[in-house]
């Protein structure tokens, strides 16, 4: 961490200004009551009232306070990005290392079914998943997480397929080392670096996946503050209330250009070309 951190302040200043943004959205996601001047949940008569001093950003159609909904919705935006990542990371990593170390008919039969999930639209398969399992914050995170689990199946697969045949991993054989033990003790630790980096440039794109199902009405359940479900309602309304549209909409595409700036800082730092110019120091 303290190389990354002064990866960032010596070498990277896009990145950290990008790491700036995440930490701010991300403070607003985790104790959203500091932020938030009022319930985001809560109605008032003051319908469509343009940003002032009551409400900082306006409020919507049902007088509710933008910013605090903002607030809100990117908790959700958050929570859902990290454990849809989280479960498409468990799940593919896991696959990608039994197909890569076993080899033959379980790589084949693993990595066919990861094919046939990649010859589908990934926004249009998780709309489907989502719509056959229902609305819900939980349908998203599994929609999401099985879109993404060959991608993490891919990345893990091929290293893995080189540490295998490595001295250390024949000498573990050797004395009689379980497969379980031998990938989870000597594998994983050396494929770590291409996982994080793509759990890194994941996290954007589930963002946008959950706003987009969010807006199509497949994501939080409302009264509950989502972005993209903030959109949704307020898209009627933008040249009579243009700030309902504008600073949702803008929090969304700062969320997803710091986590961009951030994964791509995390991707220069752990590639091997820029290995040494990032730790050194």
């Amino acid at each position: 961490m303290k190389a990354f951190l002064r990866y960032l302040v010596q070498r990277n200043r896009i990145g950290l200004a990008g790491g700036a943004i995440f930490l701010l959205l991300a403070a607003m996601a985790l104790v959203p009551g500091w932020f938030a001047p009022h319930d985001p949940l809560a109605m008032t008569p003051a319908a469509m009232a343009p940003p002032g001093p009551e409400f900082p950003l306006g409020s919507d159609r049902y007088g509710r306070d933008i910013l605090s909904r903002i607030v809100y919705g990117l908790r959700v935006s958050f929570s859902v990005g990290i454990l849809a990542v989280a479960v498409a990371t468990l799940v593919g990593s896991a696959l990608g290392m039994v197909a890569g170390y076993f080899g033959r008919g379980v790589d084949y039969l693993i990595m066919r079914v990861m094919d046939t999930i990649f010859a589908f639209p990934s926004l249009l398969l998780a709309i489907a998943l989502a719509a056959v399992m229902g609305a819900g914050l939980p349908s998203v995170i599994v929609a999401i997480g099985i879109i993404y689990t060959p991608i993490f199946a891919r990345v893990a697969r091929a290293p893995t397929l080189s540490v295998k045949e490595q001295e250390f991993v024949t000498a573990a054989v050797a004395i009689g080392g379980s497969s379980p033990r031998i990938l989870f003790r000597h594998v994983l630790p050396n494929i770590l670096t291409p996982i994080v980096v793509q759990m890194a440039l994941s996290l954007s794109s589930a963002v946008i996946v959950e706003a987009a199902l969010s807006f199509l009405g497949l994501g939080a359940v409302p009264p509950t503050p989502s972005l993209g479900s903030m959109l949704s309602e307020a898209r009627a309304f933008m040249e009579l209330a243009p700030w309902t549209v504008l600073y949702p909409g803008l929090a969304l595409a700062g969320l997803v250009l710091s986590v961009n700036l951030l994964g791509d800082a995390v991707q220069d730092l752990l590639d091997p070309h820029h290995r040494g110019e990032g730790i050194q120091g």
